[in-house]
């Protein structure tokens, strides 16, 4: 088996796992376990579905990941970040729509970790991942006005301009008793990490405000008076009612889930590498994301990804192996098997803190304020992607996130591309950098010969600037030499353009030489046939060669000196 494609866990224990380190891994792992309890619970309610559906999701697709993964110290379960795609395709299409779209998502996954696409993910511009993460942020606590204050309100409207007008509308109805547990609650998990970083202030929050609202008989609407009572045993496995039509519908929702559990499954893969100073294997991990949403689904679960703040609580404890991960899947099924009616009585103004505190982590304010000092055209897509994911669709943001930023980062390399005449420079006594000993105006160039030099890469977006370049000849020369010593890459949109300049050229009774040509570009012309076209003998190395040839071509005898390099090599 490639290496690369071996769990971490494989490879742990091939090199040897002691008992000391497994000590260490299962105390950092029950801590994590009790931490993800409540938040596993958030995330279900938060995306529509019930509460148990949470802890299938940390215990199944949690263990499942970890035994794969890629990563020594990630912890994965449900996340904050599908809440918004969660609960739309919920709503709409019912459990059997997400089951069918976490499957797609899951296999897509596992196509991309054996395709080694991992590290191509890497690209997907920051304003992007910004954008639709603070809208993420955004609508999560939108999502918790209700349950935070108590609202009476029979049902919340998805739509975000309608939810808002909504809650001031109903916001009379606020529950005294609810707000006060959502405003102490949101104390607590603010202010507990001065007492003591270590435990997490949500799980204080969850604990000790559930002991008093039931000890005070405090009347707030708990998870049991809205859900019942939370099941203390696994669903059997089945697979969900499966339609072609199903499928067509949520392939587009599948590849959303399976683009953002690739993406927040790798960052919390690299935060848990900066936290060691160790390396992940991207594909490997991709392919354990895959598997573990593929089970979960089966499993009545929802999609899962990387959790980066259970990551570092992770490591924070002393876990240092997969191990540990997998000691916090067992953990909460344990909990789950013994105390899982004591979950039912959690409230509801609670877990809405929790999740208020998720959002207001996950929001990234300071690198959106940061990125507003950024230019015109990131700031334009940082926009695009945070409205469109608020006001639209996740899935639609992220499409169109990405194709606005590679229609920007296209339009800056054509910028960036240029084609210029040199010998109209020359004739124009332009000024020339004195210490540039390869500018052509130390050479001769003959009567009847053009000089073009091509900056830059040779794609589709500067093919319109070469043409114009080139139309702006006023005679037709004998000779047309085209240099190429700062071209690294041609797509095929350059070479279609070298193809239709030749016949152009030939069509006029010009000669074409090409100057200094690397590696790529020469490949690509040899396997498209442009070279046997042109003929070999045109393609010379440097400039010196290319005068030469022009000189040869237009029946000259070679008299300069500082031409009698024309055999070398290198690109001129």
């Amino acid at each position: 088996m490639h290496r690369k494609l071996e769990p971490k866990l494989f490879t742990i224990l091939r090199e040897g796992y002691t008992s000391k380190q497994f000590l260490s891994d299962m105390t950092a792992g029950v801590i994590v376990g009790i931490v993800a309890l409540p938040l596993a619970i958030a995330f279900a309610i938060a995306s529509g579905v019930k509460p148990e559906q949470g802890l299938y999701t940390a215990v199944v697709a949690g263990f499942l990941i970890a035994f794969l993964g890629g990563s020594r110290a990630q912890v994965s379960g449900p996340t904050g970040a599908f809440i918004v795609i969660v609960y739309g395709i919920v709503q709409k299409y019912g459990y059997d729509g997400l089951a069918v779209a976490t499957m797609i998502a899951g296999l897509l996954l596992v196509a991309m970790g054996m395709a080694r696409m991992g590290v191509l993910l890497k690209f997907i511009p920051y304003p992007v991942i910004v954008g639709f993460t603070t809208g993420i942020a955004l609508i999560i606590f939108s999502s918790q006005i209700k349950d935070f204050f108590g609202l009476s309100m029979a049902e919340v409207p998805a739509e975000f301009i309608e939810k808002w007008t909504s809650f001031g509308q109903h916001f009379s109805s606020l529950s005294l008793p609810a707000t006060g547990v959502g405003v102490v609650s949101l104390l607590i998990i603010f202010l507990w990490p001065r007492v003591t970083p270590k435990i997490p202030g949500s799980l204080v929050a969850v604990f000790l405000i559930t002991a008093v609202v039931n000890v005070a008989g405090i009347e707030v609407e708990t998870i049991g008076s809205r859900f019942g009572s939370v099941p203390n045993h696994l669903p059997p496995p089945q697979l969900p009612d499966l339609s072609w039509k199903l499928i067509t519908e949520m392939f587009g929702p599948g590849v959303t889930i399976a683009l953002l559990a690739a993406v927040e499954s790798l960052l919390a893969a690299v935060v848990a590498d900066g936290m060691l100073g160790t390396r992940h294997r991207s594909n490997m991990e991709l392919i354990a994301q895959g598997v573990g949403n593929i089970v979960s689904s089966i499993f009545s679960g929802i999609p899962a990804t990387g959790a980066i703040a259970r990551t570092a609580t992770n490591i924070k404890n002393g876990g240092r192996t997969p191990m540990a991960a997998m000691v916090h899947a067992v953990v909460l099924l344990l909990i789950m098997l013994f105390f899982a009616p004591l979950a039912s009585l959690i409230p509801m103004a609670t877990l809405a803190a929790v999740l208020i505190y998720v959002a207001y982590n996950m929001s990234e304010l300071h690198a959106f304020v940061r990125l507003l000092k950024s230019p015109k055209s990131d700031v334009a897509v940082l926009f695009a992607t945070f409205l469109l994911t608020v006001l639209i669709d996740l899935t639609v943001a992220i499409q169109v996130g990405v194709v606005l930023a590679a229609f920007l980062f296209l339009q800056r390399m054509s910028n960036v591309t240029e084609v210029k005449m040199i010998t109209k420079d020359l004739q124009e006594e332009e000024e020339v950098p004195e210490d540039d000993p390869l500018s052509i105006s130390q050479r001769t160039v003959p009567e009847g010969v053009e000089v073009f030099e091509v900056q830059g890469s040779f794609f589709f977006g500067a093919i319109d600037q070469f043409k114009e370049a080139i139309r702006a000849v006023e005679r037709k020369p004998r000779i047309l030499i085209i240099r190429m010593r700062n071209v690294l890459a041609i797509d095929a949109s350059g070479l279609k353009a070298l193809e239709d300049l030749l016949e152009s050229s030939t069509r006029d009774g010009t000669k074409l030489i090409l100057s200094g040509v690397h590696a790529q570009p020469l490949i690509a012309m040899q396997q498209s046939g442009f070279l046997e076209r042109l003929g070999e003998e045109n393609t010379t190395s440097n400039i010196d060669a290319a005068l030469l040839r022009a000189q040869a071509l237009l029946g000259y005898a070679s008299t300069s000196s500082d031409q009698s390099n024309s055999g070398a090599s290198v690109h001129l």
